[in-house]
């Protein structure tokens, strides 16, 4: 149906104009006409099971590094049934000859499954595949996923089987139409065609305008300010047997408030001096208070990267919840890169590590509440920066962006202002490189090697 009627597809989710964090597309935003104002938003949004297959039918279909796109094995359901019949017979020349039937009950047997795909169900799905464009190496990857878990297909594999004809940039969003052949320099859309941009390059006066309003777009799409959470607290983590082998880190999660250095401080001294890695997730908030966590990790010799911790047993929208928290010691639980963000004063803290790690996941700077700073704010951010061994650049970087923005940055312009020194690598996730203290050697855990390799600037097009 979308295929037939020439509609893009895109994975993003949509938050409608003051709807609460936890109900983004709230009714009370809807109007009676149908008619909504709001933003789509790329990181963490998701596409699993079979909502791929309808993804495929777009014309075009698009997502980012931060959304997710997954599939797993078709479970195929078989309902079993006992059918009883009343049959009349006649003997023919000596032969027992039927003359009638008719249903007589009908009972439940029980229900058998299989994730076997059958010759109709593989014939179905190669079809459907192929008459959208898209490679039958799909099926490969459903059938590597139990019906309860979830393969997440990576980019790369996503472009190089058709089921992603192209990946959003970072100051694109799911829904930005792409642009006409003749669209306008100050039109907002997504792949503008190369000859227009040839003509803007040779026109530095034609070229300003869209430059100028970037930070305008930036605050159309992301809404009035960046959402607000929980202040943020600290979780010790653990994934794995910790008698043998397991990794443990530090989930650092939510809002910076002025007193969330004090209880970092603290959280800390429960440590006994290990130094484990700090996994971060927040929007941003108090920007002293960013600078002091950043110092105080920085004193304390630890990791940082980003990512977002999941306990079992925890809902998709409530991913730390507190019943599945330890009441006391070590919470078990997993950490991803893949939709975890740190925008604003998160950034500042992440500057802390050593080293900085960032994978699949997205940081921001923007300006700290107005675009124009004393010389002594600028001078208090390029300390910090020199502090950090950040480059100075990164203050006009912060700056191009305004305060209702997320000023997203590409990890190779984190690696080039040094927010970040290393990249995590392909297949692995945050906080997983410093493993127990009771850990054996192992390959995930080398205990006469050093606990991080950074990755080459090389590597990162991986």
């Amino acid at each position: 149906m979308i295929r037939k009627a020439g509609l893009e597809t895109a994975v993003g989710g949509t938050r409608l104009k003051d709807c609460p964090a936890n109900d983004p597309r709230c009714d009370a935003a809807i109007a009676k006409d149908g008619t909504a104002l709001g933003s789509t938003y790329s990181d963490g949004a998701y596409c699993f099971s079979a909502c791929p297959l309808a993804f495929a039918g777009g014309t075009s279909r698009v997502a980012s590094q931060w959304a997710l796109i997954g599939v797993h094995q078709i479970t195929t359901v078989y309902n079993k049934v006992r059918v009883s019949y009343r049959i009349e017979y006649k003997i023919v020349n000596g032969k027992k000859k039927e003359i009638s039937r008719k249903e007589v009950g009908r009972k439940s047997a029980g229900q058998s499954s299989s994730t076997k795909l059958g010759k109709k169900a593989a014939a179905a799905l190669t079809g459907y595949l192929k008459e959208m464009g898209v490679s039958d190496d799909v099926i490969g990857m459903m059938m590597s996923a139990a019906p309860d878990s979830i393969h997440i297909v990576p980019p790369g594999d996503g472009l190089r089987t058709g089921l992603m004809t192209e990946m959003l940039a970072f100051n694109e969003w799911p829904g930005m139409p792409l642009c006409a052949p003749d669209a306008a320099a100050e039109t907002v859309c997504r792949r503008r065609p190369a000859a227009q941009a040839a003509v803007a390059a040779s026109a530095p006066v034609a070229a300003a305008a869209p430059v100028s309003k970037a930070p305008v777009q930036n605050a159309a799409v992301y809404g009035e300010s960046l959402p607000k959470t929980q202040p943020m607290d600290f979780l010790l983590m653990f994934n794995g047997n910790c008698q043998e082998e397991c990794s443990q880190w530090i989930s650092a999660d939510g809002d910076i408030t002025p007193d969330t250095p004090a209880r970092l401080k603290a959280f800390l001294e429960t440590l006994d001096g290990r130094k484990l890695p700090i996994v971060l997730q927040s929007y941003g908030g108090d920007l002293n208070a960013a600078f002091a966590m950043g110092r105080m990790i920085r004193a304390a010799g630890l990791e940082t990267s980003v990512g977002r911790t999941r306990l079992p047993n925890c809902p998709m929208q409530d991913p730390r919840c507190k019943a599945s928290m330890a009441k006391s010691g070590p919470t078990e639980g997993e950490v991803f890169a893949g939709g975890a963000y740190c925008f604003s004063s998160c950034t500042f803290v992440l500057m802390g590590g050593t080293p900085r790690l960032v994978g699949n996941s997205v940081v921001g700077l923007n300006q700290p509440g107005k675009s124009e700073l004393t010389e002594a704010e600028r001078e208090k951010f390029l300390s910090y920066f020199l502090e950090m061994g950040v480059s100075s650049d990164a203050f006009d970087t912060m700056m191009i962006t305004p305060p209702s923005g997320r000023g997203d940055l590409l990890q190779y312009q984190q690696m080039a202002l040094g927010i970040i020194n290393g990249a995590i690598p392909y297949g692995e996730e945050p906080g997983l490189h410093v493993c127990g203290p009771g850990a054996k050697e192992s390959l995930r855990c080398p205990r006469n090697q050093k606990a991080v390799e950074i990755a080459p600037a090389a590597g990162l097009a991986n």
